[in-house]
């Protein structure tokens, strides 16, 4: 197969094992091919940890989970220096910590204090972690996606700003159609009846996607043609966030801060990863308004108006890309 077979081949496999999802499945592959970290939000039960551990599973990948819990330390996520006694006298070793992985879920990330969430900003992203004065470089695929759960109050901590424009995308899950459901239960069903079939009548699981699919499709992806058109299209949908007001009034007085620059990078990289899934070697502006959501949902900040009026960052999306010119 190709490079563009294999990466279809991981999205028909996680297809299959998320049901309904086929936008999640989608972003997913998105963040994975333009290299950005991710963060999933979706009420419980709606398979966003299931869809990061599909990817990590069909790809030939190491696969890391944190569990965010209120009392975890930094050196539970980064590692920490450890005292070992051996016959030539005392040392300490670094021992890895589960961010040291091609593919890790940070699960329910808001739940971790400010410390612990801050341990996952230097990885994220300069890709390397420090610790007692010595830097230790993260793998070649590294991939953070982290999920939340919008409704719990308790016991959580918000991420901040900064960190939450580390993520290049924020992706959101919805509940699936009925029809999809009804599939949900067969497929678990299916799931059951093998893991307690007899040993020899269990089917080998197909090969691993090599890692050097996703290298390949990276590099394939940098040579996607940009027009200046399109690039100050994307300036433009970004810029708009920051100056609502020579838009529109209802604009002003719904942003309260626009989006940063790492907008419109991420917006030409998701755009060209767009670009290259639909089979074409330049950007267009369906593949910019197909990411433009993702992109923009957590870097726009409302006003306190806005919140009252039950207006939400799609809904002021929606309006900014009704109002900015297409090229």
């Amino acid at each position: 197969m190709n490079t563009f077979e294999q990466i279809e081949d991981l999205r028909t496999r996680m297809g299959n094992s998320i049901i309904g999802q086929k936008a999640v499945v989608e972003r997913l592959i998105i963040g994975l091919l333009a290299d950005g970290n991710l963060l999933i939000e979706g009420l419980p039960g709606l398979a966003k940890t299931r869809a990061v551990k599909a990817m990590a599973n069909n790809l030939e990948a190491e696969f890391g989970r944190i569990q965010f819990t209120p009392d975890l330390l930094p050196s539970d996520v980064t590692g920490t220096e450890v005292y070992h006694q051996t016959k030539d006298g005392a040392e300490f070793r670094f021992e890895q910590g589960p961010i040291f992985a091609n593919i890790v879920l940070a699960d329910e990330i808001n739940r971790a204090p400010a410390k612990v969430q801050a341990a996952l900003l230097e990885a994220m992203e300069e890709r390397q972690v420090t610790v007692a004065g010595t830097t230790h470089k993260m793998p070649p695929l590294f991939i953070v996606m982290a999920t939340q759960n919008p409704i719990e109050q308790d016991g959580t901590y918000p991420l901040p700003e900064a960190q939450m424009d580390r993520f290049m995308m924020h992706v959101r899950v919805d509940y699936p159609p009925v029809e999809d459901e009804v599939e949900v239960i067969r497929l678990v069903r299916r799931e059951e009846q093998a893991k307690n079939q007899p040993k020899g009548g269990a089917k080998a699981a197909p090969a691993s996607i090599p890692q050097s699919a996703i290298f390949d499709a990276r590099s394939e992806i940098a040579q996607i043609h940009v027009s200046d058109a399109m690039e100050r299209y994307m300036a433009d949908l970004v810029y708009a966030t920051r100056t609502p007001a020579a838009l529109s009034e209802d604009l002003a007085r719904w942003i309260e801060i626009g989006a940063s620059p790492r907008a419109s990078l991420a917006l030409d990289k998701c755009g060209r990863a767009h670009a290259w899934l639909s089979q074409r070697d330049y950007v267009d502006p369906a593949d910019v308004r197909a990411v433009t959501h993702d992109v923009l949902r957590h870097r726009i900040a409302l006003s306190y108006e806005a919140q009252g009026e039950g207006i939400t960052p799609d809904m002021v999306i929606d309006t900014v890309i009704s109002l900015v010119a297409l090229p």
